[in-house]
């Protein structure tokens, strides 16, 4: 979001992120893309920079929804490696007793190990087995086991 928004004059910076978070917070694939639609029709002719990094990341964007929905939240984080190290990183940059390696290390541990105490805990942790076994989903719902064509193809041609 941050990188559509940079790209957008900062007058419109609110009104554009309401339209971005109606993207991904759709509750349907189909809902996504008409509120996709709608964010390029309105920023496209002034600003094609903002839709062009939108329209490029498309597909990655709206990827959540091939994931059961339990997982949603966590999957529409924006940026779950910084936010892993934010604690840590605001913490280091003020300690100057820091000198040496191994003391930055133990800090950055020690800190790390608070900060996960805090940390979301991951809903549906069963589903990560299922994911990982090839049951497919659709909008957050579980599909049928019926492969896609493609699939079947393949199946078909070994």
């Amino acid at each position: 979001m941050g990188n559509v928004l940079n790209a957008l004059p900062k007058s419109l910076h609110g009104k554009a992120k309401s339209d971005l978070q109606a993207i991904w917070m759709a509750p349907t694939r189909q809902e996504a893309n008409k509120a996709f639609k709608h964010f390029i029709r309105r920023y496209e002719a002034k600003y094609p920079k903002a839709t062009e990094k939108l329209e490029k990341d498309h597909e990655a964007l709206l990827a959540f929804f091939d994931f059961p929905a339990e997982r949603w939240v966590h999957l529409r984080t924006t940026n779950p490696i910084e936010s892993t190290f934010a604690t840590v990183r605001h913490r280091t940059s003020r300690t100057k007793n820091c000198v040496t390696r191994a003391s930055f290390l133990g800090l950055a541990f020690k800190m790390s190990e608070e900060a996960a105490n805090a940390w979301r805990r991951i809903r549906a942790p069963e589903k990560v087995a299922e994911l990982l076994g090839g049951a497919r989903y659709e909008d957050g719902i579980p599909v049928p086991d019926d492969p896609p064509d493609t699939q079947k193809e393949q199946r078909e041609a070994a």
